[in-house]
Parts: structure tokens; sequence; C-alpha cells
């Protein structure tokens, strides 16, 4: 099945991670592409190892990304990391598969959504594939079979509190 875990609160890498985390109690494999994201230091990366079955694919840079003029290197990150996905996804490596930040990406145009749909929809009923960010399409939530938006009701960065090690990144 196809799950979206979208909107602006918190949680959405989060309970994709949930998900990845009670199929490894039954011994599913999970591999999930980091959109966006190249850092060691994320949570999800530093515990990748020890999560059996679970393999994360970082294939963005640890930079600042400007989604309205984006750089071209990110571009070619994008470009590259969703034939891996592609492939990863239709060569059936793993049970689940997480798209991270793959909204956010559909969203600010830096890959076709049509193209994205296209492909889910050819493969949503062979594999798990959980897609998380802010602002996905409505094309995606129409052929998703799961959508959560996740809502922002209070924040504890109003309160000037900063992103935490282990329970924010």
């Amino acid at each position: 099945m196809l799950q979206v875990y979208t909107g602006t609160g918190k949680g959405k890498t989060t309970a994709a991670l949930g998900v990845a985390f009670r199929g490894a109690g039954y011994d599913l494999k999970t591999t999930m592409f980091s959109f966006l994201k190249d850092d060691p230091n994320y949570g999800e990366a530093r515990a990748a190892s020890i999560l059996p079955g679970f393999v994360l694919k970082q294939v963005g840079r640890d930079e600042f990304v400007n989604f309205y003029d984006p750089d071209p290197i990110d571009l070619q990150m994008v470009r590259d990391g969703w034939e891996l996905a592609k492939k990863a996804i239709a060569d059936r490596e793993a049970d689940i598969f997480i798209l991270d930040e793959l909204n956010i990406v559909l969203a600010t145009k830096m890959l076709s959504t049509e193209e994205v749909v296209e492909f889910l929809g050819q493969h949503k009923d062979e594999v798990e594939i959980i897609l998380t960010g802010r602002g996905a399409p409505m094309e995606i939530m129409n052929i998703a079979d799961l959508v959560t938006d996740m809502k922002e009701v209070k924040h504890y960065f109003s309160k000037s509190v900063g992103s935490r090690n282990g329970i924010d990144h």
C-alpha cells in the first residue's frame, strides 16, 4: 500500500520510522531514501545500523536547499535518488520503502509529480511505500491508500527551544 504523511506538524518521518520499527519485529526489511538530507548525525542515520533489516540511503546533501531556485546539484541529487529508489522498489529489494521528504520535493517541482504518480501507481500494490514531507500534492494523495495530515497545534520551537538530538532529528 501507499502511505502518505504530510502537513505542517512534527512527526512525519517519525511515523514512517515507527512502521519500520514494527516491521523489524516481523523480520520485514526497510529501505529509507532520505531526500534533501545527508547529515550522519540525524538520529535515524546513527541508529540505522542497529535496527535489523533497516537500510538508510541519504540522497541529498547537508546544505540549505533554496526551493525557489534550487542549485543544479540539488536537482541532480534528487533525480539520482529517485532513480535509485525506483530501481530498489521495482526489484523489491525490501518489504517497506520510506521516501523521506519526497512530498516537498514534488511540491517544489524538483521532480515531476506525474512521473512519480505513474511509477507509484504501478508498484504500490507490491510493497509498502511511505512518503513523508510537507505539501504532498493532491495527485499523490489521490492514489494513496492512507493519508495522514499532521497538523501543528502547538510546538516548543515557538518558545525558542532548539532542535534536540534524538528527539527532533
